[in-house]
This record gives structure tokens, C-alpha cells and sequence, in this order.
């Protein structure tokens, strides 16, 4: 899942490609409007099954489409569990490879510009045959080969180039990636066809082989960390953990205007907290040139800003996370359409159970979750611009997609109970409930911090309301906000009591939760664990039965809502506005984000 959407900022994760039932309000049928009666651009989103085509027109060549990020690029490596921002993946996915991208209806579909083929063609063991298109290459006219899928491979899997050894304050001497999930079942890549082909052989099944080697986290070249590193040029299969340790760090801190890459644009410059710009890359050998003259990633970290942005041509693109406010600016701005969409970005409270009282306390943490108003939450917030968002039910999966099943309203958590709430509290002989609240051996509970990312209004009020509810069990919160630029600091710091964020996840639902979930997964801040959640998840990523999958899953979560670990919240709307005289933009409610396609970006013709 892309970190958080706000937290490593709408974090990532992958899972099994599971079908989808869309609808007109979701992400796939885009819920979209425009403005001044315009019948053009994002509005075909409305119709059912035009998600992946909708404001689709041929382009001509010239101009410049300036998009906004939301969040300043503090390292360049996306696989990094400290670099798994959405911010990052956005940046990045412009200019470096990946296998499958996820599509606005929640498919994957397989980059033609890299590959001809990825099949599976044997179930026992399951093998995977990639075929790399020929013309492929880097822009400094390497081929693009199973080498770069060796590298990718060996730094992910966990093993060649294992975590910094906890002496290592400073992280430097490993590979820290973000999610093992798939690599860590690779037994073998070996290239053939001139290394045009990869046949990738599992130890084990691995449900969601299509989120390898791209999903949202696309690929490095193999010949620059071989380089830089002093290994063999050509041989990333004999690298050394020292050698792609430094090449990770390389990646970590180097932008991509430094070193060779494979888009239809290359990076031309970037400045720290303010932009990045773009332009076509004549050595592209992809099948279709950009058309804009400059793409720029304009960085304005506060959302209130964006509107005005738009409506004085500064930037023709923004994908804020919407506001009741900033929805009704948008709509009064002249040539310009929007789209709102429930995608697969989800809300959430964690707990950081490294809190000592936290972690200790299994019905303090079910009688906060209890006492917590999650109809109050989205009626004061999102149900201000989108009165169609309800109360989610499951850490894995949103409605819509095959596999949801409601595992959180039956535990009475997120009702606002607070009768529930204190009787959790009174039975495992807490006192000072409703007043000042101490745990069983008389000492205070809290205060707790509650922490959100600075300038979103809308978690600023879901930590005031959740502040207004916990008072009322006699628990004191504070409310903390988080600079920017700093959530995947925070998070994987734990440098929190309580936080509130979103995952942007890609439709690859095992995978997050392998992510998410498992003892000393990626994305597991908040430090949980439980070994029969661990086994269940294991079996699910195994799995290549959706269904069964599925299933899996839903044991697994019922234990994790026993926990009171994660407080799901909503399925979270997106919100994306462009000017309607461009063309082949469109919302794209999974962890790539809207820039998927940037190649086809252009002024209409």
C-alpha cells in the first residue's frame, strides 16, 4: 500500500488482483462533475466502465501542464520504506519502468513500452515467462534487460541485501525495502533470449505475481548501481550486499536528472520544496511521444492553496484530498472539470502499541475504539462534499471489491458506545473512568498525542472529534500536528500515541496486508503482532484462489479488529481538477495516482 495519504502519505501495498464490481460513484465510474455546464473531460467518468478512457482525445504538440504534489521529495528511492510515499511514486513513475500499472477501474495492465509478455505458464511450481519488448532500453542507450530484473529482485527480497543490523543508526549499511512480499518466494530468475526473456520460478505460489517488479514501485537501473558500486558490469546476480547497499543509498539521495532513465519524459531539474520540471526525452523507445513542451511537478504542501493555484493558471492540474470548501471553489472555476472518486484509499486511526500503556492494555484499546464516533467523523467531514461515504468494515479490502465483508460494525468499535466503552474499562478494573482515567496499578493513562499532517483540515477535526470522545472516558489527548514532510518520519519513528492517515493501495489486497499486517511488515508502524494472523495472511499470499484468498483475509482481520490495532474510518474520496482545453488526464483512485499516464498528457487537438 503507498503509504499513507498522509502518512508515508497515502501509503502502498500490494495485493491479488481480485475483480471489481464499479459503479458510477466509484473510482472506476468517477462520480464526476464539471463546472459551467461543460459536458467535456472528466464527466464521461460518470459512465459505468469509462474510468480507464474517460477525457480521452488526441493531443497536439506544445504547452505546459503543471501538476500539483502535495508533499515535498525528501529521497529519491520509492522501494525504501522511508521513501513509500505517493508523493515519491508519482515523481518517479514518470520517468522509471515498471511491469503492470494499475488502471482507474482497479485492473492492472501490462507497459507494452517494456514488455511484450508476462505469463504464467506453470502452476507446479508456478513459473512466470517475462518477455521484454526488444526496443526497450535506458536513455543512454542500455538495453533494458533481466539484469535490471535481478537487481530489482535481490534488493527487495530481503536476503541478498538484508535490513541495516540495528547498530546501524544512520540505515546505510542494507536495504531496507518498504515490502518483501513476492521476492522473498523468487527461487530463481535466469535470463535467456539474448536477457530479453526472464522465466522467474516461485519456491512457493504467490497469489500477486503482477504487482512484482512494478505495481506502483517501479524499477532502477541495474547498470548504474553496478557502476557506481564497483561491481561487474552486466551481473547483478553476483553483487555483493555491500555493493547494492550503496546503491540503494544511491538512489535514496540522488534524483533521477543524475543517472539514466526510461520514460517519455526525462527529469530536467529539480528544486527542493518547490518543483520538478520535464521534458520530452528524445531517446524514449517507447510507442508514443510526449506532446507537451514541459511537465512540471509543482510542490504546494497546503491544500487551501490549490484552488487559487488553478483558477490563476499557475498550475492546470490538482489532486487535493477534498474539502468541502475547496470542492466549492473549484466548481466556480471557469474551464475547468472535476472528478470525485472512492477509490482504493482508505482513513484510518492507528495505535502505536510501542506505547507501553498502549500495548499492555487490550480493553483500554477496545474501549477507545468504542468510545470513537465514526458517523460523527464523516458527517463533520467528508459527508460535508460526499454523502455517499459510509463507515468502512475491513482493513483489507473497500465496497466494491470482491472479497469485502464487514468485520467492524459487529464489535460495536467506531459506534461512539460510550456505555460500551466504560464498561470495557470498569470490567478490567480501570478507575477514574469518565473523570481522570488510571490503569489497574493506579497510574495515569495519557495524556496521548494525536497527530495529523499539517494543513489538512479535515484530520485537524477527525483528531478534535476523536479528542471530544476519549475525554469522555477521562482520557486527556493532545493534538500534534506533523510538518509536511515528515509522516514517514513520524511513522516509522514512532514518534506518535495515536495517528490518523490513509493508504493509497494498489489492487493487490494480500500483498498490503503482508505489508501491513505481519510481524515486521513495512508498513506495520504501530508494531503488532500476532502469529496466527501472521499464518493466514502467509496462506493468502499462497493462495491463488481469489475466493479462498479472500477468505483468508477476513480470519485474519476479524482478529486484527479483536486487537483494536487500526480503526478503519472511510473509504476516502479523491478529488481531481484539471483544465478542460487538456486532455487524457483522469483520476486515478489507486496508489499511482492520476500521473500513471503522463506520456499520453497534451493539449487537445
Amino acid at each position: 500500500m503507498r503509504a499513507p495519504s498522509s502518512a508515508l502519505t497515502r501509503a502502498l501495498t500490494l495485493a491479488a488482483g481480485l475483480t471489481l464490481v464499479l459503479t458510477a460513484c466509484s473510482s472506476g465510474g468517477g462520480g464526476g462533475d464539471s463546472n459551467k455546464g461543460s459536458s467535456a473531460g472528466l464527466t464521461s467518468c460518470n459512465t459505468v466502465g469509462k474510468a480507464n478512457t474517460c477525457n480521452s482525445a488526441i493531443t497536439k504538440s506544445g504547452g505546459t501542464f503543471t501538476y500539483v504534489l502535495e508533499k515535498n521529495i525528501q529521497q529519491w528511492n520509492v522501494q525504501d520504506v522511508n521513501g513509500n510515499t505517493f508523493e515519491n511514486a508519482e515523481a518517479l513513475e514518470v520517468v522509471l519502468p515498471q511491469v503492470f500499472i494499475p488502471q482507474p477501474d482497479f485492473t492492472v495492465a501490462l507497459n507494452t513500452d517494456l514488455m511484450t509478455s508476462a505469463t504464467q505458464t506453470s502452476a507446479s511450481p508456478q513459473t512466470i515467462v517475462y518477455k521484454i519488448n526488444p526496443k526497450a532500453a535506458w536513455n543512454d542507450g542500455t538495453p533494458i534487460t533481466a539484469d535490471d530484473f535481478t537487481y530489482y529482485w535481490r534488493t527487495n527480497n530481503g536476503k541478498d541485501c538484508p535490513p541495516p543490523p540495528a547498530s546501524d543508526s544512520t540505515q546505510t549499511k542494507g536495504c531496507l525495502p518498504t515490502s518483501t512480499a513476492g521476492y522473498d518466494r523468487v527461487k530463481s530468475l535466469t535470463a535467456s533470449d539474448g536477457g530479453k526473456t526472464v522465466t522467474m520460478v516461485m519456491s512457493k505460489p504467490y497469489s500477486d505475481w503482477k504487482s512484482l517488479f512494478g505495481g506502483g514501485y517501479p524499477m532502477y537501473p541495474a547498470h548504474v548501481a553496478e557502476k557506481l558500486s564497483g561491481a561487474k558490469a552486466g551481473d547483478a546476480a553476483h553483487m555483493t550486499a555491500t555493493q547494492m547497499a550503496q546503491a540503494w543509498q544511491y538512489f535514496l539521495k540522488t534524483p533521477p536528472t543524475k543517472y539514466a532513465t526510461a520514460g517519455a519524459y526525462k527529469m530536467q531539474d529539480w528544486t527542493d520544496n518547490d518543483h520538478a520540471t520535464y521534458v520530452p526525452d528524445p531517446k524514449w523507445t517507447g510507442a508514443k511521444k510526449a506532446t507537451l513542451q514541459r511537465l512540471i511537478f509543482k510542490v504546494i504542501s497546503d491544500a487551501t492553496q490549490e484552488p487559487t493555484a488553478l483558477k490563476n493558471n499557475e498550475v492546470q492540474g490538482i489532486y487535493p484530498q477534498p474539502e468541502v470548501d475547496l470542492v466549492n471553489q473549484v466548481k466556480d472555476i471557469p474551464g475547468v472539470t472535476y472528478a470525485i472518486g472512492n477509490g482504493l484509499t482508505w482513513e484510518h486511526f492507528d495505535l502505536n502499541l510501542h506505547n507501553p500503556v498502549l500495548g499492555k492494555y487490550l480493553a483500554l484499546r477496545q474501549a477507545m475504539f468504542t468510545a470513537i464516533n465514526i458517523k460523527d467523523i464523516i458527517a463533520k467531514t467528508v459527508g460535508q462534499f460526499d454523502p455517499a461515504v459510509k463507515p468502512l468494515g475491513s482493513h483489507n479490502y473497500v465496497p466494491g471489491q470482491a472479497g469485502y465483508k464487514d468485520v467492524v460494525t459487529s464489535s460495536g468499535q467506531g459506534s461512539g458506545d460510550l456505555t460500551k466503552a466504560k464498561q470495557y474499562l470498569t470490567d478490567a478494573k480501570f478507575t477514574g473512568v469518565g473523570t481522570a482515567l488510571k490503569t489497574p496499578d493506579g497510574k495515569a493513562v495519557g495524556p496521548f498525542n494525536c497527530r495529523y499532517t499539517t494543513g489538512n483540515q479535515i484530520r485537524q477535526s477527525e483528531c478534535q472529534i476523536l479528542q471530544s470522545n476519549l475525554a469522555s472516558l477521562g482520557i486527556k489527548v493532545t493534538i500534534k500536528p506533523i510538518g509536511a514532510a515528515d509522516l514517514g518520519t513520524v511513522l516509522a519513528g514512532h514518534q506518535y500515541d495515536i495517528i490518523v492517515f490513509a493508504w493509497v493501495a494498489a489492487p493487490f489486497p494480500t500483498s498490503n496486508a503482508q505489508q501491513n499486517w505481519v510481524t515486521g511488515g513495512g508498513g506495520n508502524y504501530g508494531g503488532y503482532s500476532n502469529r496466527t494472523v501472521d499464518s493466514l495472511v502467509a496462506q493468502a499470499v499462497g493462495e491463488t484462489d481469489a475466493t479462498k484468498a479472500a477468505a483468508l483475509l477476513n480470519q485474519a482481520d476479524q482478529l486484527m479488529v479483536n486487537a483494536a490495532y487500526v480503526l478503519p474510518l472511510y473509504q476516502k474520496p479523491t478529488f481531481f481538477a484539471t483544465q478542460t482545453r487538456f486532455a487524457n488526464m483522469r483520476n486515478n483512485s489507486t496508489n499511482v495516482g492520476p500521473a500513471y499516464n503522463t506520456g499520453e498528457w497534451g493539449l487537445k487537438k
